[in-house]
């Protein structure tokens, strides 16, 4: 065990790296998401189709095919996904603005993969708000944004927020996949990198590594439950 004292400064590079990623890709899904959710229930027949296709796609592939499209389809489509080196942005998380784009690539194939169960989870909030609210605003003239933004969405999120936080808890232990997409220096990758790189016995790596993603999501899971703890409370 005394591996995890020694390398103690590999885990912990390790672990910054995957709550970076992690960070980013819950920003991007629930961004993502919410406007996939908006298609999902938009009265237009063309865009509630593309909604529904999205979701039925990402959410029936299995991520390591995505990760597979987005680390080499990306580059066979001639892009190093630049457009995330954001001026600003990449100076806070700087393997965005660094030449490895893997990072970029793992994290777009996350966004795309999570933000499909982001969109689901939203749905099932404004499903859970009363039709008579939404009957109630466009008799008062109100457009379906204008509906969406003033009355469904804010109610909606009360209902949604803890099915949004078990899927971001899902998306931080799909990150293990990165590492092995060329991610250097993620908590998976790091496990790689002790065992058959520097010949440290598998099961203390394994337990270190276990207990940092324990500390991104056990806390996470405890304010879910929480939360519920004083929606069950408020009901």
């Amino acid at each position: 065990m005394s591996v995890l004292i020694d390398k103690f400064d590999v885990f912990a590079g390790g672990f910054w790296l995957t709550l970076q990623i992690c960070f980013l890709a819950a920003i991007g899904a629930l961004i993502l998401g919410s406007a996939v959710a908006v298609l999902r229930i938009s009265p237009v027949p063309p865009l509630r189709a593309l909604g529904t296709a999205y979701v039925n796609t990402f959410r029936n592939l299995p991520l390591t095919i995505v990760m597979f499209f987005a680390a080499f389809g990306l580059p066979a489509l001639g892009s190093n996904a630049d457009f995330l080196r954001i001026p600003g942005l990449d100076l806070v998380f700087s393997r965005l603005g660094t030449d490895l784009p893997y990072f970029r690539f793992a994290l777009i194939a996350l966004v795309l993969y999570t933000s499909a169960f982001v969109c689901e989870a939203l749905r099932s909030g404004v499903n859970a708000v009363p039709a008579g609210q939404a009957e109630a605003a466009r008799s008062l003239g109100l457009t379906f944004i204008q509906n969406l933004r003033h009355v469904v969405l804010p109610q909606s999120w009360t209902a949604s927020v803890v099915p949004l936080g078990s899927v971001i808890i899902a998306m931080i232990k799909n990150s293990a996949l990165i590492g092995f997409f060329g991610v250097i220096g993620d908590l998976s990758q790091t496990a790689d990198q002790l065992t058959s790189a520097g010949g440290e016995p598998f099961i203390p790596v394994a337990i270190g590594i276990s207990i940092g993603y324990l500390i991104m999501t056990v806390p996470l899971g405890a304010l879910l439950d929480r939360i519920e703890r004083r929606q069950a409370v408020a009901r």
